[in-house]
């Protein structure tokens, strides 16, 4: 296949096995800053996917909870295949720590009584949300945090 310029276009979307982690990037800044891309996978590709209400909601709350864990979260944003999120981070290089975050961030999302700036004020399409929805995601995804680190299904960890 053809080489894209977009880091996910070349990944081979039948060799993996969902749910893992992986960096999907890396970008050095002018002023000696770095920024990581991860790629949290929750469903397997072209396998399942999440319901967009459930996306949504798991978005507003990874976003606003995973900065309680860390400070050098720039954003973390829905896949547009429903598969998954990126995640960005500056200046942090520990795969581990990525890892603790995000278990802590689906942990806050599970015990959460409501989803953040869920209203026509602070949200573009307020009306599709699902709590109850976001919180079976985080917890499918932490029922396999011991596969989060095998990306394809050759490996062994």
């Amino acid at each position: 296949m053809k080489k894209m310029n977009v880091e996910s276009f070349n990944l081979d979307h039948t060799k993996v096995i969902a749910p893992y982690v992986r960096l999907a990037g890396e970008k050095k800044g002018a002023n000696g800053d770095t920024i990581r891309k991860y790629d949290i996978r929750f469903k397997q590709p072209n396998k399942e996917h999440m319901d967009m209400p459930a996306l949504h909601s798991l978005e507003h709350m990874m976003a606003e909870h995973s900065r309680n864990h860390s400070d050098q979260i720039i954003d973390i944003g829905p896949m547009g295949c429903q598969t998954g999120y990126y995640l960005s981070v500056i200046n942090h290089d520990d795969f581990e720590d990525i890892l603790r975050i995000l278990e802590n961030t689906l942990k806050d999302v599970i015990a959460a009584d409501e989803v953040p700036a869920c209203n026509e004020v602070q949200c573009g399409w307020a009306a599709s949300h699902s709590l109850e929805g976001a919180k079976e995601l985080a917890r499918e995804m932490l029922a396999k945090k011991d596969e989060w680190r095998q990306v394809f299904a050759e490996e062994t960890v």
